[in-house]
């Protein structure tokens, strides 16, 4: 974000209304760190919203391309928040506020250690599920992410058990360094709290049209809308089957919004046949302006 915080008054003040916002300088945290801090999902959340959402501004205000004619919007887990933002179904406070109890919620609802993520490669989602069936194990697939990209959550004990399973059938795996077991039961506690909350938002009617992680459909209003983000604490991340039911619809040209390059490279595994941009910096921005009408 510093490169845009440098270079826009627009950046610059978002940064202090979340910071205003928050109670606490998460500008400053992001510019400076320290970056055990800013890993903490409770920042990182609004963080990362913080950032797609002022790049999203940018786009739209400083080079003047209007992004209200995409089709769809849509994000991965938390990106979900920052795509119904940025589609103007929720304003820019309340997401924020929303994702730094989301962020908060979700790191505490299980204790430390006890839970975790593994990523699975190379494997078929109907593979994998028929293990957890066959094994008995609470796993669950928590992300869905492309073609041979699987993220698994649950207890860590579990995990342990899936780990060697995955081995003997020379499926191949990687522990990943997160503070919690995203997208699964376990998450309970944070979807009690994030159901309350956001009941006391104020959504509007958006647009544009979103694509929903939970159904990997179309969000068609409102009070659907509150449901799924509940429902998306403990549910799968549809991401393969979004891209699939996009490109079915007609979408043949994607942009990535945000901090880094994952969701491009998973769209890429997931389909050689539509085009990808990933919009970060200054630079893509005015590649942008060549092709965009």
């Amino acid at each position: 974000g510093k490169e845009f915080y440098d270079k826009f008054d627009l950046v610059k003040n978002l940064f202090k209304e979340a910071d205003d916002t928050l109670n606490f300088s998460l500008s400053k945290l992001i510019l400076e760190g320290p970056k055990e801090e800013l890993d903490l999902t409770a920042n990182t959340q609004p963080a990362i919203f913080l950032i797609s959402y002022s790049i999203y501004n940018v786009i739209k205000t400083e080079f003047n391309i209007d992004l209200n004619k995409a089709k769809y919007f849509a994000g991965h887990s938390l990106g979900e928040y920052s795509a119904l933002s940025c589609a103007g179904y929720l304003n820019f406070t309340d997401t924020l506020k929303i994702l730094r109890i989301r962020g908060d919620a979700m790191q505490n609802s299980v204790p430390k250690g006890e839970g975790g993520m593994v990523a699975v490669l190379g494997s078929k989602v109907e593979t994998i599920e028929k293990i957890l069936n066959e094994q008995n194990l609470s796993a669950q697939i928590a992300n869905d992410n492309s073609e041979g990209q699987i993220v698994l959550s649950g207890k860590t004990d579990d995990l342990d058990k899936l780990i060697l399973i995955l081995k003997e059938n020379a499926i191949k795996n990687i522990k990943l360094p997160v503070s919690a077991p995203f997208h699964c039961n376990l998450m309970n506690k944070a979807t009690n709290i994030m159901s309350g909350e956001l009941n006391k938002l104020n959504f509007k009617e958006g647009e544009n049209k979103l694509i929903s992680n939970v159904t990997a459909n179309e969000i068609s209003n409102t009070t659907e809308l509150k449901e799924l983000l509940v429902k998306q604490i403990e549910n799968r991340v549809r991401w393969r089957e979004s891209v699939i039911n996009m490109i079915g619809s007609g979408v043949n040209h994607l942009i990535e919004i945000g901090p880094g390059k994952v969701l491009s490279g998973l769209v890429k595994r997931i389909s050689k046949d539509v085009k990808i941009d990933t919009i970060n910096n200054k630079v893509d921005i005015e590649g942008l302006k060549i092709w965009v009408i």
